[in-house]
Parts: structure tokens; sequence; C-alpha cells
């Protein structure tokens, strides 16, 4: 299952030296608006040391990790979604991803231009709010005026549609991201078409100095408080140091950097983590002497569907999953310890797969 999420945020708040830290593809950091023009791509690796840990045991030919897709987006600024500076294509490309990184400047560097001339953080995620929800207006409206005429005939799924539409008109109109708006599962229908900007989850990362990495600052409780009613991921990370341990060779001395700045992981592995959390995700695993590998689910996916993942076939001729869970795993050290005490379970179609379930897959094509 492919996950993308773009980094986003107005110019010179550390996006691309964020991008190149997390991914190691080196996106040009510059200290000036726009740097960024056509949105660089990264694919990193998903930490988890759960996949170590079998593959310790298991001694595998292959590992093989699951992976995210981080895009970098051209800085946004006010007008976007008029089309000034590159705000088209801002828009044009968050519109593909599946989760927005919204990266904030929790920081103050006076050798570092401001757009706006100041550090303000609820100003600058008003900002991008802002031209986002214009933008998510403009396509309401759209299909507002389709819908109205067949609405007013009496048909039923048209009135329906309006209603909904309306709502969120009227929600976004108040200055509310499309995210919060209460919506039934019937109700869903009408506005997947529209890719509403707004409806993503966010997750807003404070980029700030090296020394408030663990406890933020007062930009960063500005911050706090002005989303407390949005149920969003907010993570604070210095995309200083983020670049510093990527320019690390080995992983001693990664963990020793960390242990002098008191952490325990970068901020790469946390932000993931996060992601993984934003988006209901979930990790099985399928272990064999040629490969121990990482899947990534939905939560609530029935073993068909996870089976799906690895390959349609395996879904539309599911049998049934042989399933270990993982603590199982690691207390009895391989799948023949498992099976012979009784720990390797038999699951149908109906059965939803945990996170960190050990899979093997019956199918009939």
């Amino acid at each position: 299952m492919a996950l993308q999420c773009g980094i986003v945020g107005l110019p010179n708040v550390g996006k691309s030296t964020l991008f190149n830290a997390l991914s190691n593809a080196k996106a040009q950091a510059a200290n000036f608006p726009f740097c960024t023009i056509e949105p660089n791509i990264g694919v990193i690796t998903v930490p988890d040391e759960r996949l170590t840990k079998l593959a310790e045991l298991v001694i595998p030919e292959k590992i093989q990790p699951t992976t995210v897709e981080i895009v970098d987006i051209a800085g946004l600024v006010k007008g976007a979604s008029k089309g000034e500076g590159l705000g088209n294509m801002f828009l044009g490309n968050i519109r593909s991803v599946d989760a927005i990184l919204h990266v904030i400047r929790c920081f103050e560097n006076d050798n570092v231009i401001h757009v706006d001339g100041n550090v303000n953080p609820v100003r600058d995620k008003e900002i991008i709010d802002f031209e986002l929800q214009l933008k998510d207006l403009e396509s309401i409206d759209k299909k507002i005026q389709k819908t109205e005429k067949l609405a007013k005939t009496g048909n039923k799924d048209a009135l329906e549609c309006f209603e909904v539409l309306t709502r969120f008109k009227k929600h976004i109109e108040e200055g509310k991201s499309a995210r919060s708006c209460a919506l039934g599962e019937l109700e869903v229908k009408h506005i997947e078409d529209l890719q509403l900007l707004t409806i993503k989850p966010v997750m807003y990362v404070c980029n700030v100095e090296e020394e408030n990495v663990l406890t933020g600052n007062a930009h960063t409780k500005a911050l706090i408080e002005s989303v407390k009613d949005e149920n969003a991921e907010i993570i604070f990370i210095s995309a200083a140091i983020e670049a510093d341990i990527a320019e690390l060779e080995s992983y001693e001395d990664k963990q020793a950097f960390l242990a002098d700045l008191g952490l325990t992981e970068p901020g790469v592995n946390r932000l993931i983590k996060s992601a993984y959390h934003l988006l209901n995700l979930a990790t099985y695993f399928t272990a064999g002497v040629k490969e121990v590998r990482a899947w990534t689910i939905k939560k609530g996916f029935t073993a068909p569907q996870a089976a799906g993942v690895i390959h349609t076939d395996f879904e539309k001729g599911f049998i049934r999953a042989e399933v270990i869970k993982y603590a199982d795993f690691i207390h009895y050290k391989s799948e023949a310890a498992c099976r012979d005490a009784g720990k390797l379970g038999v699951q149908g179609k109906e059965y939803i797969v945990e996170d960190g379930d050990i899979m093997h897959f019956r199918f009939n094509v």
C-alpha cells in the first residue's frame, strides 16, 4: 500500500531541509522563496524494530521494510488559491497526497528571511488554511451549481447531495477545515469526487531550535492552543538536527549524536510513526528464509484484504490465513516452535488483522 505524505508550508520554514533529512534526496535548500519548484519525491523506509528482531531469528536472504513517499511541495503564499506565486502548482500537487505534513517555523533566526517579516506560527498556519479553504469552496460551489437544478425536481439523491454540499460550504465559510465537519458514511459519496484539500488528515511539524526539541517554546505553545479543537497530530522537530543526523554514516554515530542531545530516536522516526497513527494504518509481517517483510494495511482490514496488499490474486482466491502473534514468535523463536506450542492460529475470511501479526496465506487461483 503506497503511502504519500506532502510536506507543505510557507517558503523558508525548513521544508526542503527536512525533506533532505527524511529521504537523503538532495532537494536544493536555499534562503529564498520558491527554491522548490517541481515537487521532489523521496522514498523513506518506515522504522520498525520488530522487523529487525524477526530478521535476527529467521536470518532471511532479504529484509524488506515498508516505505513512505515524501513529496516536497513548493512554498505557498497569500493568494495561492487565485494563482499567486506558484499557487496553482502547489494546490494541484497537494491534491494527490494522502496526508499533509504542515511544517511551521517556530524558531527565531535573523539570518533566515521570513516572507511576512516576523515569526508567527499561528498566522502562518492560518494563511495555509485560508488558501486551501478558498480552493475547497470553489470546488463545492461548482458542484452545488450542477446539483441544485436536479434537486429542485425532487430527485432524492440530488437533494441529499445538495444538503451535504451546503453544510460543507457553511462550515468552511466559518473558517473551518472540511476534516472537522461531521459526516455519515452514506454521505461521503457526495464529496469524494471533489478531492477536498482540507479534508486530508494533517500533522503540524513544528520546526524548532535544537534546545527546544524536547519541550517546545513560546511559539509551539501558541500553535498548540490554536489547534486544540482540531484533534491534530503535533510534533517538534529540528530540521537542522535531522540534517546533521542524515550526514552521519554509521548507526553507532547516530545513536551517540542523539544521546548527546538527550534524544532516543531521530525526529524522522517519530514523524513517520505519527503519520501511521494519523492515517489509521497498521503493519503485518511475512517471515521466511527468502524474505522477512513488513506490509502496510488500514486498521480493520480483514485477512483477505491484507492478502490483497501482496497480490490481488491472494485476495480473490483466499482460503485461510495462518497467524502467529509477534510476541509469541519472539518468545518461541521460530514458526515451527510456535506451531508445536499451539500458537499458530488458522483464521478465515472474517478475521481482522492485528498490528504485528505474522501471516502466511493459503489461496487458490
